[in-house]
């Protein structure tokens, strides 16, 4: 008997796996046009994983298209890529939408002969039909609208000479095969999109399997996902070398695994503990480099922890000087299947700045962990809301905020805005700071905190949106259960919907992609002394 074979051509739902593969492939079909970044390609899977389909063709990608949910009334007024899309995040997505909203499609041109385009069409067609909604949208591109732009009377005429056969378009043109019909123009859809002078075609087709006259109704499940979150509140205090020190860090993450925790998460600069047993007074710059030394250590040590207890380290921050020689505050995210995960702070403090040189990272990301994507904010981070507000549109339901604060006023700024960053973002933040003293390392004289896992304000969560909190300026481990599945019912049918009810045709966040280090110059002296300056 013959031998079987694997299929060589596969669709099939994207995983974030797949963002640098769906990367090149639009960079190939689109090369005069912008691309996405990795962090909106996973945050439209994320935010929707049974919207998205990549064709895999020999384990090459070479077809995609990303799709959300979305309610009539937005389907079918006048709006623009940037506003359906969310950004180009998928953010925008709500699961009681009654349409599928195709907002990207794409295949490879050397892969044209394998019906590609057609498959993925069928795909959402299918998806449209099991979740029995209403039907699929999309903005159709024009490309022959600029050779005969001056013979036609705009778009619209572009359009009607299709519709009765008089010219040729050849997406629409496909479109129109695959059994969509042309619901109107939208007259600046795309503006970058030269050859269809901007504008594109609202096409849809409508699901002959629900009647047109019956209002659907789409209730979010409230389902259970949880997840056990634990913080530990990092008493500060001398030791007599590294081992000391991770000794006293893994007696937390060996607690936290004892309690079945999914994460737990350290506080920001926690690691200048291993300044203490050094024998003279260092310079910043000098206490820098001799942190650099432990950088390595220090994570191998926490991946190995992550492995052996089973959970997941968020490892508070450690100031590093990086290979191109910019000293960053950075978090070192260890996850429990081995792999490690670094994310700058992007804000430093005047103090930062001033006395140890700290310059902020340029790039922002969620991180894929096995309990879905996170984020984290390295203290004064917290306080820009342009951040958290990145990170929920990738996907993110936990973002984590190591700080250090050497006062109440300091630790209270970096609360309220963890706790606004909760409500606005339908989330969860969870907040974890030092206690304790230092007395022969700067940055470190005073420590004043209590750590917190705050939720969002609403009637699934807790009455004053805190899970849990710590008693204030005692080391402790606090742990508390959240659900994430509330957070999904709360952003679709919750009695505020901060995330849906966004005004994306007035505003919206456009994150630079200016070379690393050029940023602003302080060169005042900042106030006070040389404590971290409280976020």
């Amino acid at each position: 008997m013959a031998k079987s074979t694997r299929a060589r051509l596969e669709v099939r739902n994207a995983s974030p796996a797949d963002a640098s593969a769906i990367m090149a492939l639009i960079e190939r079909v689109y090369p005069r046009m912008s691309s996405y970044t990795a962090g909106q390609i996973r945050g439209q899977i994320n935010n929707f994983p049974d919207g998205q389909f990549v064709a895999v063709y020999d384990d090459d990608v070479v077809g995609y298209c990303a799709s959300s949910r979305l309610d009539e009334t937005v389907v079918m007024s006048p709006h623009d890529w940037e506003q359906i899309s969310g950004n180009g995040f998928g953010s925008r997505h709500d699961p009681t939408g009654d349409w599928l909203y195709g907002f990207e499609m794409c295949v490879d041109p050397d892969r044209r002969g394998l019906r590609i385009g057609k498959r993925l069409y069928e795909a959402r067609r299918a998806l449209a039909e099991r979740l029995e909604l209403r039907g699929i949208a999309f903005g159709g591109r024009l490309p022959g609208y600029r050779r005969v732009r001056d013979r036609v009377d705009g778009p619209e005429g572009y359009l009607a000479g299709i519709k009765d056969g008089t010219l040729r378009d050849p997406v629409i043109g496909f479109q129109l095969a695959n059994g969509f019909e042309p619901a109107g123009i939208l007259p600046r859809y795309l503006p970058e999109d030269k050859q269809s002078g901007g504008a594109a075609a609202l096409m849809i087709w409508r699901n002959p399997y629900v009647d047109p006259n019956e209002a659907p109704e789409f209730r979010v499940p409230r389902g259970i996902e949880s997840v056990r979150l634990a913080t530990v509140q990092f008493q500060t205090k001398p030791v007599k070398d590294f081992a000391e020190f991770i000794k006293n860090v893994e007696y937390f993450v060996d607690i936290a695994s004892d309690y079945k925790a999914d994460f737990v998460v350290f506080p920001e600069l926690f690691t200048l503990a291993l300044l203490s047993f050094e024998k003279q007074e260092l310079s910043p710059m000098e206490a820098i480099d001799r942190l650099t030394e432990h950088t390595q250590p220090l994570i191998a040590e926490l991946s190995r922890m992550a492995l052996e207890y089973n959970v997941n380290i968020i490892g508070g921050s450690h100031p590093t000087r990086t290979d191109d020689g910019d000293i960053q505050n950075i978090t070192y995210v260890c996850l429990r299947d081995g792999s490690v995960h670094g994310q700058e702070k992007i804000h430093p403090t005047p103090n930062e700045r001033y006395w140890w040189k700290i310059k902020g990272g340029d790039s922002l990301d969620t991180i894929q962990t096995d309990c879905g994507p996170i984020g984290v904010l390295i203290c004064y981070d917290s306080e820009f809301p342009e951040l958290a507000r990145r990170l929920a549109d990738g996907g993110a339901r936990i973002i984590f905020v190591p700080f250090c604060t050497d006062s109440r006023q300091g630790y209270l700024r970096v609360r309220y805005c963890a706790q606004a960053r909760a409500i606005e973002n339908q989330c969860y933040v969870v907040m974890s700071g030092n206690v304790g003293n230092l007395p022969n390392v700067d940055n470190m004289d005073i420590q004043y905190a209590q750590s917190a896992i705050l939720t969002p304000c609403d009637f699934p969560f807790a009455r004053d949106g805190i899970a849990a909190e710590s008693t204030e300026n005692v080391e402790t481990l606090t742990i508390a259960d959240v659900n994430l599945a509330d957070l999904t019912w709360a952003r679709a049918e919750g009695t505020v919907r901060n995330l849906a009810d966004r005004r994306f045709d007035l505003y919206a966040i456009d994150w630079s992609n200016r070379p690393h280090g050029e940023q602003p110059q302080v060169d005042s002296r900042p106030m006070g002394s040389r404590a971290p300056g409280g976020g």
